[in-house]
């Protein structure tokens, strides 16, 4: 018996793609149109970013390796501005004074925001809460100049209305903006006043994304009133207490408009923080490269607190 060989089968050749088919490795009028308007949309942005930020940073950073005032042509220093910035006591303290503001007002700040935040979202007339709403962020939108102007007659120690309500009530007129002891709590309340209202709006907007359920179940278990907030309502409002707290954070060591119009860094250098030494440097003594050099030891340390509290959030925040 003969064996037949039978041929091996091919297996059929893919169509080629004709002038009607559709070709999927090119993108079609409609993803090109999308793409080019994503485009449009993006580069403003885009350009921004890169002329207003990327730029200043990296000619801040170029800066101060050089001795520059403006007159002359800048001249190499290499690293002697880093050398004399750590060697300036004047520096040095107002580092101090800018993590001590830092952590005060940050700490006070958050605690105001959310006390008034669970309270203005309990039960009230939809109205009311509407009103201390706007009433609570309105300082923000203010100039900070303008209220540290406003504030420095309310705190002076002679006719200021601070020491009037507290003689009220029997208290001795407290120098708050010439002594050194009173001068920091000065300048952190009046910080404090007109900056809660952005927390405070976060914390409201993070109140609301708490389902009911979850109180009630607490409630039924007999958690109430401290407790409750303590153990159900912050831990579900930490994802918000972590934007809150960056935020605060990184605006609180930029602080300058409160401490130059209140205290001008005084008394002595009790209230100086490192703005106010960038902004002494560069425009009243004209060292741009010592300036330079300083701005960016504190961009340098916004970096560093904000990696830490990243860090510290993967242990404290919790996402529902």
């Amino acid at each position: 018996m003969t064996n037949t060989q039978i041929p091996a089968v091919r297996p059929p050749l893919p169509a080629a793609s004709t002038a009607t088919g559709t070709d999927t490795a090119r993108p079609s009028g409609r993803d090109r149109g999308s793409r080019l308007l994503a485009t449009l949309f993006l580069t403003p942005t885009v350009v921004g970013i890169v002329v207003f930020t990327v730029v200043p940073i990296v000619g801040s950073v170029v800066l101060s390796l050089f001795h520059w005032n403006v007159i002359d042509s800048p001249k190499w220093a290499g690293a002697a501005n880093y050398r004399e910035v750590f060697t300036d006591s004047t520096v040095l303290v107002s580092f101090r004074n800018t993590l001590v503001f830092m952590v005060l007002a940050v700490a006070l700040q958050l605690l105001v925001a959310l006390t008034l935040a669970l309270a203005v979202n309990g039960r009230m007339p939809v109205w009311l809460r509407s009103v201390f709403r706007s009433a609570f962020f309105f300082p923000l939108v203010l100039s900070a100049a303008s209220i540290s102007v406003v504030m420095k007659y309310l705190f002076n120690q002679d006719f200021g209305v601070v020491n009037w309500a507290l003689g009220l009530i029997g208290i001795a007129p407290v120098p708050w903006l010439t002594s050194e002891n009173s001068a920091m709590a000065a300048v952190i309340l009046v910080y404090v006043w007109q900056q809660f209202g952005f927390s405070f709006l976060l914390f409201v907007g993070g109140l609301n994304t708490i389902p009911k359920e979850i109180h009630e179940a607490a409630a039924l278990d007999g958690a109430t009133g401290l407790r409750k907030h303590l153990h159900v309502t912050v831990p579900l409002l930490s994802p918000t207490l972590l934007v809150a707290t960056v935020v605060g954070v990184i605006n609180a060591l930029q602080v300058f408009e409160q401490p130059y119009v209140l205290t001008n860094g005084g008394p002595g250098d009790s209230t100086r923080t490192v703005v106010m030494v960038i902004y002494e440097s560069a425009f009243e003594q004209l060292r741009f490269g010592e300036a330079s050099a300083v701005g960016v030891l504190l961009f340098v340390l916004i970096m560093a607190v904000t990696a830490l509290q990243f860090r510290l959030s993967r242990r404290f925040v919790h996402y529902q």
